[in-house]
């Protein structure tokens, strides 16, 4: 029993880790934005395309990572993705064309983020943890990942101004290395077989014609959509607006220092209230919280105000929206199945930054997205309302893997 303590604690600490550098990492690429931009003469759209590419090709490859990671173990599938997000940033910092940053902050950052975040991560600690303490266990990796981006911000814009963006993204690339070794140590272990487990096919047509499975992934496309364009366009957004840029910087600082207190208290929550009913509430706020932010005169004040309240509600959707899955399909195929509706969130992630490019580039404001952001909050809120976390009922044979 000890051993086996020791070995969920391991999983714990050094999934928190690398989830803390890859989330910490890819939460300062908003800062780059007016700099590269400015500086290779490019319109705002094809930094944000390249970063909704992305959030695209991460989305796409995570039931893939994640169907690798139920399989085989995270460990493998993590020192991958954290190769692939290395090299990406360092060709993102050696980038002078429109194709160079789709290639390194598109397409290989995109494959790394789907090997090191939370759809394999969360599905190691879904395994090594009992039922009972899994909502919690995710909220505590989760806030981990709030973390890395609370610490990390402050030094990302201080290697911005100390030496430019192109050497801040190698050194960033340096750091991203760290979760090789990280990767190595996670012995995360498959869940071992039983009679009575689906098949892989057998566990997506499960899923496919589960109705709350579809409401899970629908609400998480606004989760995406929201996050993300938030944290690339609102420090642009408060530099149009005359507000100094490390205002925007302090604010992102900000959600990810609440968001360690929103994702644990989320994860805490959930393990005895209705997860679908805390998601519903959650975007509802998120809604109130946005309109509050357009309507309220623009301040370093109110922006501060904003990120407190973004934060504590940012990453909260994932421990509870991984512990529906969980709780709903088992854990045999967490990730793969956590990994789907990932997705979704990432086509809204791509949704979210590249139309705020766009209409920037054609509007020359963000008014437009923003109000989509708030009409996307209720939307949400009503689809998980119709939920149920009921685990699903199977015939003991059915499905069984040969």
């Amino acid at each position: 029993m000890d051993a086996l303590r020791r070995h969920t604690l391991l999983i714990i600490i050094l999934g928190s880790l690398v989830i803390s550098l890859a989330m910490g990492l890819r939460h300062g690429f908003g800062l780059f934005l007016e700099p590269m931009s400015s500086d290779l003469g490019w319109g705002r759209e094809v930094f944000a395309f390249a970063l909704a590419l992305q959030n695209l090709i991460w989305g796409l490859s995570q039931p893939f990572s994640g169907a690798l990671a139920d399989r085989f173990g995270a460990a493998r599938i993590v020192v991958v993705g954290g190769l692939l997000y290395a090299l990406g940033l360092a060709m993102m910092g050696l980038s002078d064309s429109a194709l160079g940053m789709s290639m390194s902050a598109g397409l290989l950052i995109g494959l790394g983020l789907s090997g090191t975040t939370f759809s394999v991560i969360l599905g190691a600690v879904g395994r090594a943890v009992p039922p009972e303490k899994r909502s919690l266990a995710m909220g505590i990796v989760s806030a981990a990942g709030s973390f890395g981006q609370f610490a990390m911000l402050p030094g990302t814009l201080g290697l911005l101004e100390w030496l430019g963006w192109s050497a801040a993204l190698l050194v960033m690339g340096g750091l991203a290395a760290l979760m090789v070794p990280l990767g190595g140590m996670l012995r995360d272990r498959p869940s071992p077989r039983l009679a009575s487990d689906l098949s892989l096919g057998a566990a997506l047509d499960e899923a496919a014609g589960h109705r709350g499975f579809w409401l899970l992934c629908m609400g998480f496309f606004v989760c995406g959509f929201q996050v993300v364009f938030i944290g690339v366009h609102l420090p642009g957004y408060l530099v149009d607006s005359g507000i100094a840029v490390q205002v925007g910087s302090t604010v992102l600082a900000l959600v990810g220092l609440f968001n360690i207190l929103g994702t644990y208290t989320a994860g805490w929550l959930g393990g005895f209230l209705s997860k679908p009913r805390l998601l519903t509430w959650l975007y509802l706020i998120r809604g109130m919280v946005i309109t509050a932010f357009l309507v309220v005169p623009l301040s370093p004040a109110s922006a501060y105000l904003f990120g407190i309240a973004m934060g504590l509600l940012w990453l909260s959707t994932v421990p509870l929206t991984n512990g529906i899955v969980a709780s709903v399909f088992g854990v045999r195929h967490l990730s793969m199945l956590g990994g789907i509706v990932f997705l979704f969130h990432q086509l809204g992630s791509f949704m979210g930054v590249w139309l705020g490019g766009y209409f920037y580039d054609l509007n020359g404001d963000y008014d437009l997205v923003w109000r989509l952001a708030i009409l996307l909050s209720v939307a949400a809120a009503a689809l998980h309302w119709f939920i149920d976390e009921v685990p699903v009922k199977r015939q003991a044979s059915a499905g069984a893997e040969a």
